[in-house]
């Protein structure tokens, strides 16, 4: 690419970014385009996400029967699914613990759903997350005893749980780990523990969610109870795909890479949950004005935040409920009440933000150079924490973290990272060096337990241990460019072409075109943080846009400053349905000033 590999040219955008083009092959493009007769424009959004001329079929049309894996290929898959198609065909009491995030409030629904098509009802318990924290803990395990368990499963947590753990054998229960966390090189007492981020698994599947992993479990688990039933032992024809639309709602709500099977799971639960076969989903959905098809950004910032705001405010158990209930008449009372839960949420949440940005523009004033912002307040609710630390990430560049004090000087935090900085990794470490009293999570995401005579350490601790990594990254940061456009060529069928290579999310991102040297024909705001516009184009043509949150930023201020100032824009294209109309609209991710 011309201009030392800048698209067009642009070494520095409003927003301090370098754009880059993602094509790295012309002919790969070429060659895709030609030899499955595709469009151009195809051909190069699917090479620019290095896939190879040969992958390119299978890549359009992502099959789960080519891509699950054999049930050998997972540490203790096979040794989790004999134990838990013992315990159903025993009819033992099995007891689910769950995280109350998507990810393991959908997976514990999952899971209800499966127990009950075999005729056993779980007992089920999500950990709340203000009274007791996340993952299981003694006192859990001892009601499960006193219930009668036998057969504990944990999903989306257990791996860092070796006091509980230990104790559930005390007590004589078998525990099954189903969790996707990044692991440590000791491992927690267990009959079986399937994680694929385990330092000796060697499957290739760390980049499944819990609910992802629950699945390929289950399938498992109905594999063994057919076999079962060949050997004279009843078992049910149970229809696991059924249920995919709770993963794919996990898989997108996690952030985990939609490459591989992720992208299998997540292409055919949206088809799942177009058949609205969950009444709890689709009273969900109602609730949230929810009017055209689901997709991927409806599963992320339409019902997703509305599952989460019920475990982040301590109420996971109606968000379990409705994800798993066959009581028509609850749903739509559910719905509504998740709604009313999310404002709270969001009311909660911007009442910490403005402190928090204000303590982040405060250190990055003293040292652009800041690898990591670890903001604090007192009393902050621990349930947004998460929330705050992404949109410090966004604002900001570089990994954030946000930390609520209690009475007592404990704090909790949570924290979000930018691509190439493996944040779990440095919390887990600052817990091994005696920092944090409890840490863990993923690459981009963690949770932590800090006392607060140790913050300090803590912040000096995690500047070093990331100076590097995030020093690289910001140096680094740039804008994937898939191609140029005008806005009279931005077309529904345009759109409706692209999405043959979707689902996009994180590892398959979402095209972004660059529209150069168009103008804002209108600008205004939208709600309290947004700005939407029309851009017009050299020949006059016209696109509707808008950009989220930018109210305040350089790119807000360009946009309702541009006026006949030609501006080079770059963005995600989506079909606005509203009114039943559809109509391309451009999701303004940056703008460059047009030379």
């Amino acid at each position: 690419m011309p201009d030392g590999g800048y698209f067009l040219g642009i070494e520095r955008s409003v927003s301090g970014q370098s754009w880059r083009g993602r094509l790295k092959d012309e002919r790969a493009a070429q060659a895709i385009a030609q030899k499955y007769e595709l469009p151009e424009i195809l051909g190069r959004v699917i090479a620019a996400r290095d896939v190879a001329l040969d992958d390119a079929e299978a890549f359009l049309a992502p099959t789960l029967r080519d891509l699950m894996p054999p049930a050998a290929g997972m540490c203790d898959l096979a040794q989790g699914a004999d134990r838990v198609a013992r315990a159903i065909v025993d009819g033992e009491r099995v007891g689910i613990i769950g995280d109350y995030d998507v990810d393991g409030i959908s997976t514990s629904a999952l899971f209800r759903h499966f127990f009950r098509a075999h005729g056993r009802e779980p007992a089920i318990h999500i950990p709340h997350r203000l009274d007791e924290g996340y993952g299981p803990n003694p006192e859990t395990l001892d009601r499960f005893k006193a219930d009668g368990v036998t057969l504990v499963v944990t999903v989306d947590c257990g791996i860092g749980a070796h006091e509980p753990m230990a104790h559930a054998r005390e007590l004589g229960m078998d525990v099954v780990i189903v969790d996707h966390h990044q692991a440590g090189q000791h491992l927690p007492v267990a009959h079986a523990i399937i994680n694929p981020n385990r330092q000796d698994d060697l499957s290739n599947q760390g980049q499944l969610c819990a609910a992802g992993v629950a699945f390929v479990l289950l399938a498992a688990v109905q594999t063994k109870l057919k076999a079962a039933a060949g050997a004279g032992t009843a078992a049910r024809d149970v229809d696991l795909l059924q249920w995919l639309d709770l993963v794919a709602l996990a898989t997108v709500c996690d952030v985990v890479p939609l490459t591989g099977l992720n992208r299998a799971l997540v292409r055919q639960g949206l088809k799942v949950m177009a058949r609205r076969g969950n009444i709890g989903l689709a009273a969900l959905a109602d609730a949230a004005g929810l009017r055209h098809r689901p997709n991927v950004h409806a599963l992320g910032f339409v019902l997703g935040p509305r599952i989460n705001a019920a475990g982040r405010l301590g109420f996971s158990e109606i968000a379990l409920e409705l994800l798993s209930t066959d009581n028509r008449s609850r749903t739509g009372a559910i719905g509504q009440e998740l709604e009313v839960l999310n404002k709270q949420r969001q009311e909660i949440e911007l009442g910490i933000l403005d402190n928090a940005i204000r303590q982040g523009e405060k250190a990055i004033g003293t040292s652009a150079q800041v690898p990591a912002l670890i903001v604090t307040g007192e009393g902050w609710h621990p349930g947004v924490l998460g929330l705050v630390a992404g949109r410090l990430k966004e604002r900001f560049g570089r990994p954030a973290i946000a930390i609520g004090f209690g009475s007592d000087g404990a704090g909790q935090g949570s924290g979000r990272s930018i691509s190439g900085v493996d944040l779990g990794s440095a919390i887990r470490d600052a817990v091994q060096v005696g920092h944090l009293a409890k840490g863990g999570g993923h690459a981009m995401a963690a949770g932590l337990t800090i006392e607060r005579a140790q913050l300090g350490a803590f912040r000096a601790f995690l500047e070093e241990h990331l100076a590097e990594a995030a020093g690289h990254a910001m140096t680094g940061a740039s804008l994937g460019i898939d191609g140029a456009m005008s806005a009279g060529g931005a077309t529904v069928q345009l759109i409706e072409l692209l999405e043959r290579a979707g689902p996009y999310g994180m590892g398959n991102p979402t095209p972004r075109f660059v529209f150069p040297a168009h103008r804002v024909a209108f600008a205004d705001l939208a709600g309290q943080e947004h700005v939407r516009c029309t851009l017009r184009g050299g020949d006059n043509s016209r696109l509707a846009a808008i950009a989220f949150r930018v109210l305040g930023s350089p790119l807000g201020d360009i946009l309702l400053e541009a006026g006949d100032t030609p501006l080079h824009f770059a963005g995600r294209l989506n079909i606005n349905d509203w009114g039943g109309k559809r109509t391309p609209q451009l999701m303004i991710d940056d703008a460059a000033r047009a030379q």
